[in-house]
């Protein structure tokens, strides 16, 4: 080959890596462009208020949690240690202050509201046990606490309200394991394969009456997608002990038979009475349930393109693109919000914020039939994870940091768990072409800021999609995804879902998800749905 033309090659190469480079690097600074000061001192200062509304950092977190180790007067247990009769932190999170207090702030600068942490503590080493809501403030450095319990609640909240802790469901592991399999040992090495085979559970949150602590579980076969493998098996847990050595399990259910405990099974079994359908044993990447490409690779997809970079911007909790500005942010519960959303300078919304999101679910299976949780016990802020780019979110959107403390010893980091983009909505805003009289056409491209989050609360991954429109459109979007639940299939469960493999039934269920909208249009409203 010439010479020339390889050094052609190889010079183009070599830019086309360089352009790359630079658009990668300047990922989130300041485009390029005309600005006004006047524009600029007015994004300064909105930005400078947003941090009402910024989430506690990780050092704020374990400053609040020093003072209170500090200044409660008891002893507290990190929570991934914590046994049901000791006192632990369970969460943290930013204490929004009141909204006239921020808006006394925002629209007059007066006096700054105080920055201050919303702690949940689990009292078990107490003469009555209970669960407290402190406030503890001012942040950075606390010196105060409230409990704040009473006028929130209007009563003390008893224990048995609390969520069990990682730790807890750990205990009942190893109890299963340690003690209850031992005591039906042919029936779980015939009918299901043990110990050659191990298990995951799924659980249904403890009670279906006030001051219950017992908890059904079924067992899966420990695979990839495991919540689409039952095998039959499901206990009834007593957890209401503050002892975790007391922990029992006080009903077993097979295959559409009830046991008064393992012990039981195991002695009907030996008599021939158990009613065995025997599960088989996937493959490593567990066959049907695996998220494996199962067709050869297609040509590459059409990729988002920004040509003068990115046309928002980032500073903090803060975002401004085209005429809209706003504060987001995340609560450990309750996942994503968003304050103070402003177009052309207006504030429209105060808040706009995911409240809950609750499940209920039909079937013939114990376990799947007491399945009736308000997901948000279960912190949609707290589990969020790294975001895959090119699938989760573009390649050039900017991903930022979540910090959250639930249920853990320290605050965790999920590096690149949410992500803010500009999306072409492939779409004319608005469009008309005259056909009738002399022709002529006149269109507007849509595009849109999004800011994008994703909850992975076990089998379920929730999508939850903001998005801008330049028209001063508002969107809210979710999107369900990863893996339906559920239940062995046996006699009439096919009344209850569909049958979605041999063993597996996709058992009935109904979502229904909460948001809350503060409008403030033309003004204060105090309209909020």
């Amino acid at each position: 080959m010439n010479s020339k033309v390889i050094y052609s090659v190889i010079a183009i190469c070599l830019t086309i890596i360089i352009i790359l480079v630079l658009v990668f690097r300047n990922r989130g600074e300041k485009p390029v462009g005309c600005q006004s000061s006047s524009r600029g001192q007015e994004e300064s200062s909105q930005d400078a208020a947003s941090q009402v509304f910024q989430d506690l950092t990780p050092e704020e977190m374990m400053q609040v949690k020093k003072y209170l180790q500090s200044s409660l007067g008891v002893r507290l247990v990190d929570a991934s240690k914590a046994k049901p009769s000791d006192n632990c932190i369970y969460s943290i999170t930013l204490q929004l202050p009141p909204k006239a207090a921020v808006l006394q702030f925002l629209d007059y600068q007066e006096v700054k509201p105080a920055r201050e942490a919303l702690v949940v503590v689990h009292f078990g080493n107490q003469p009555v046990q209970n669960v407290t809501e402190f406030v503890v403030g001012p942040l950075p450095k606390p010196e105060y606490h409230q409990d704040i319990t009473l006028p929130k609640y209007g009563k003390m909240l008893p224990y048995f309200q609390r969520m069990p802790l990682i730790n807890d469901v750990v205990k009942i592991y190893k109890m299963l394991l340690l003690k209850e399999y031992f005591k039906a040992p042919n029936f779980m090495r015939k009918a299901l394969n043990y110990p050659a085979k191990i298990f995951m559970f799924n659980f249904a949150l403890p009670g279906l009456k006030s001051g219950d602590r017992k908890i059904w579980l079924n067992h899966l076969q420990y695979t990839p997608g495991s919540y689409l493998h039952p095998v039959g098996l499901e206990m009834q847990v007593d957890i209401s002990s503050l002892d975790h050595s007391q922990w029992n399990v006080v009903n077993v259910f097979y295959n559409g038979q009830y046991f008064e405990d393992m012990k039981d099974i195991e002695k009907q079994f030996n008599m021939g009475k158990v009613k065995v359908n025997k599960v088989k044993t996937p493959p490593l990447d567990g066959g049907y349930s695996s998220l494996k490409q199962r067709v050869p690779p297609q040509e590459p997809s059409p990729l988002h393109y920004e040509p003068r970079g990115p046309r928002y911007r980032i500073q903090n909790n803060h975002v401004t693109f085209m005429d809209w500005s706003l504060a987001f942010g995340i609560d450990v519960y309750r996942g994503p919000r968003m304050f103070d959303v402003r177009f052309r300078g207006e504030r429209i919304i105060y808040e706009l914020s995911l409240q809950d999101a609750s499940i209920f679910y039909g079937s013939n299976s114990p376990t799947m039939m007491s399945i009736r949780s308000m997901d948000m016990v279960f912190g949609f802020g707290s589990r969020m994870f790294t975001l895959t780019q090119g699938v989760d979110c573009p390649y050039l959107a900017t991903y930022l940091d979540v910090h959250t403390f639930l249920d853990t010893s320290s605050p965790k980091t999920h590096k690149k768990a949410m992500c803010i983009f500009e999306q072409n909505s492939e779409l004319p805003l608005r469009r008309h072409f005259e056909s009738i009289q002399s022709p002529f056409y006149g269109g507007l491209s849509d595009s849109c800021l999004v800011i994008r989050f994703i909850s992975a609360l076990g089998n379920y991954n929730y999508i939850w999609n903001f998005a801008f429109h330049q028209n001063g459109a508002v969107g809210v979007h979710v999107i369900a995804s990863g893996y339906i639940l559920t239940a062995f299939y046996f006699d009439d469960a096919a009344n209850f879902g569909n049958r979605v493999q041999e063993w597996a039934s996709g058992s009935i269920h109904t979502h229904n998800i909460n948001f809350k909208v503060d409008m403030d249009i033309g003004g204060e409203w105090q309209l909020t749905l």
